[in-house]
């Protein structure tokens, strides 16, 4: 691994909390054009860096960093690498050493990481975006404290958003070229089930195809399974990203291509409701204390503040760049940190919004395409 980067004066050493006024707590980012995870240091109302941990083993090339997920424990941090040879990778890091434990070997362009609340397993899903499509795609299942990859799981066509249940007993992955929501059911590492979202590409049509296709899924009715892929069509979703309430009774999907949300019942998989946002919803997340869900909206330079009780979008708050990415709650539920890409030279930024007051209160700009946000606690905290 590279060596780490020079600390810039004041900063904290990787690992050490400040003596006074620390809340105990870490907003990690990476970013996917430079090879870096950047951590920042919440204050009332303010963001400072802290560290910048370069990563990544191939100097004269990008390996394109793209999502952060910190262990339940906060000892780890696990870093999807999209780029290899010809592979992705998944790394874990030591929280307080900011050092690589271990790698696991992934499939095409890895994205989302979901880890079990054991922190036990880490499913990823490998959204393979250069490729041709519609094709099958996988997802990957490592078992962390060994950084063994257990299994590539034939799932959809770009499987995208990776969650897993509270109960620690289900994960769901949305899927983009193919429209739907499949359920993993942990205990067997088999698709229980899986669900339309829109009318992207008709999965049960490609049995037969890439990892012997829908051999570990719930048999589709024949009427599905002889019907050609469906066309994308106005009434398509692309969900890019699935949530799952704090008390596993509901599912958030953010539709990609209708700019809405979709919420699911998760013991009948059914749709209950679509919430229109802005365009291009992105990211979805829920906050710890089932207050809010917040939908970032790739395409409108904002983010929807969406009561989770009553199901209506409350604020749609413009971000301070364009292209909006990621979300993550502070422990406290006061603050949701908000990652935003880079356009060229111009760098992307991480905004700090006080839910309270529904406004953005701090801004921090991080450079080279800022993706995958997360938060890490220390110990005690």
């Amino acid at each position: 691994m590279r060596r780490m980067l020079p600390l810039v004066a004041g900063l904290l050493l990787p690992g050490a909390l400040a003596a006074q006024g620390d809340p105990g707590y870490r907003v990690g980012v990476v970013s996917e054009s430079g090879d870096i995870v950047t951590w920042l240091k919440p204050g009332a109302g303010t963001l400072t860096q802290d560290r910048v941990i370069p990563v990544g083993i191939m100097p004269a090339d990008i390996d394109g960093p793209h999502n952060l997920a910190v262990s339940p424990d906060n000892r780890y941090y696990y870093i999807s690498i999209a780029h290899g040879t010809p592979f992705g990778t998944l790394w874990k890091m030591d929280a307080t050493t900011d050092t690589l434990v271990g790698r696991a070997p992934l499939e095409m362009f890895p994205t989302t990481i979901g880890l079990t609340p054991d922190g036990e397993l880490a499913f990823v899903a490998n959204s393979d975006f250069h490729g041709d499509h519609p094709r099958m795609n996988v997802v990957s299942v490592v078992h962390t404290p060994t950084m063994t990859t257990i299994t590539h799981l034939p799932a959809c066509d770009m499987p995208h958003g990776v969650k897993s249940n509270h109960a620690g007993t289900l994960v769901y992955v949305s899927c983009m070229n193919s429209d739907e929501l499949l359920e993993i059911e942990v205990a067997t590492l088999r698709i229980g089930r899986r669900v339309k979202t829109g009318t992207g590409h008709d999965m049960n049509a490609m049995a037969g195809m890439d990892h012997g296709a829908m051999n570990h899924a719930a048999p589709a009715p024949a009427s599905q399974a002889s019907a050609p892929p469906a066309p994308a069509a106005d009434a398509s979703c692309a969900p890019t990203f699935v949530s799952v309430s704090p008390d596993d009774k509901t599912l958030y999907a953010a539709c990609n291509h209708s700019g809405t949300l979709q919420v699911w019942d998760a013991v009948s998989l059914t749709r209950t409701k679509e919430i229109q946002l802005g365009a291009g919803a992105y990211n979805v997340e829920p906050s710890a204390d089932g207050k809010w869900v917040i939908v970032t909206n790739k395409k409108d330079k904002s983010f929807s503040l969406v009561d989770a009780q009553t199901l209506t979008e409350v604020a749609r708050i413009p971000t301070t760049k364009k292209i909006v990415h990621g979300v993550a709650y502070s422990p406290d539920g006061r603050y949701a940190f908000i990652s935003q890409e880079s356009i060229g030279a111009d760098p992307g930024a991480v905004d700090m919004l006080d839910l309270a007051s529904r406004k953005v209160v701090a801004t921090m700009p991080v450079p080279a395409q800022p993706t995958g946000i997360a938060i890490w606690r220390a110990a005690g905290h």
